[in-house]
């Protein structure tokens, strides 16, 4: 949607640039498996389950190897934006499983790692289709900050999906990061108002739960997810990614006579 922005929206780099994109995606999605020793992936068994960490981390090597080749061939300037991008993401995800330190916010930490894994690939898609297609470097750049805002958006909606998300459809259980102990928003959140001193009873009961562990057992985890998606920190979760989303429009200024305006618009809202 973004190549549209320049005056070549069908030329084969265009193409090319969101070939890039797709398989920088797709082989994060392998590792990220990996990591997660995730048997499914909205509702298809994964790579890693069927064939085996070893197999699932060397295709996405390849796949990662593949964008670079091709890459390669949009110049230096995308080359060089590519890098860029591919480093944040590692960066992210290792900042995720490092976790803030003493001096740091959670909240912000958590923002930063939102933004380094997800973030980053949306802006780079974003940069290299307006480049792709002609458009300038402002236009580039203008349309990058846009990305990177809705990819946090788009991962701050993720962290209430795991909660409320039908299992026959993402192939996922609903509330699998708490099981994980991965930090999310509406936990996140919780402990803030934990630190504050003005944590309701519900919420203390939920951070209790999550600390004493052994969530698989029973019907922990079932409990604890009821009780997180009666909190208001779910809602207060949805709107901050709606804050994300209106701060990423800001950056549409200028394009509202282009097509292009109102697609962008609407899958910031999708």
């Amino acid at each position: 949607l973004a190549s549209e922005i320049g005056p070549n929206p069908d030329s084969p780099d265009v193409i090319d640039a969101a070939v890039v994109i797709e398989l920088t995606h797709l082989a994060s999605l392998y590792h990220d498996d990996v990591m997660d020793e995730a048997p499914m992936r909205r509702g298809v068994p994964t790579a890693q389950y069927i064939f085996g960490n070893s197999s699932a981390i060397m295709a996405g090597d390849v796949l990662f190897s593949r964008a670079s080749k091709i890459v390669a061939g949009l110049g230096q300037k995308a080359i060089y934006m590519h890098a860029t991008a591919f480093e944040r993401l590692c960066m992210g995800q290792l900042h995720e499983i490092v976790g803030p330190q003493p001096e740091d916010d959670p909240i912000e930490h958590h923002i930063g790692v939102l933004a380094g894994k997800t973030g980053s690939l949306i802006a780079a898609a974003a940069h290299h289709g307006v480049m792709a297609a002609g458009g300038t470097d402002e236009e580039s750049e203008q349309l990058e900050q846009f990305g990177e805002r809705i990819g946090v958006a788009f991962q701050i909606a993720d962290d209430v999906i795991d909660l409320i998300s039908d299992e026959e459809v993402t192939g996922k259980t609903p509330g699998t990061d708490l099981l994980e102990g991965v930090p999310t928003m509406p936990t996140l959140l919780l402990r803030q108002r934990e630190a504050r001193g003005d944590l309701d009873e519900a919420g203390a009961q939920i951070l209790q739960m999550l600390d004493e562990g052994n969530l698989e057992h029973d019907d922990r985890l079932a409990t604890v997810v009821a009780l997180v998606r009666k909190h208001p920190v779910v809602g207060e979760t949805r709107d901050l990614a709606r804050s994300w989303v209106n701060d990423a429009l800001t950056f549409l200024d200028g394009l509202e006579d282009r097509p292009v305006h109102g697609y962008l618009t609407d899958f910031a809202h999708g």
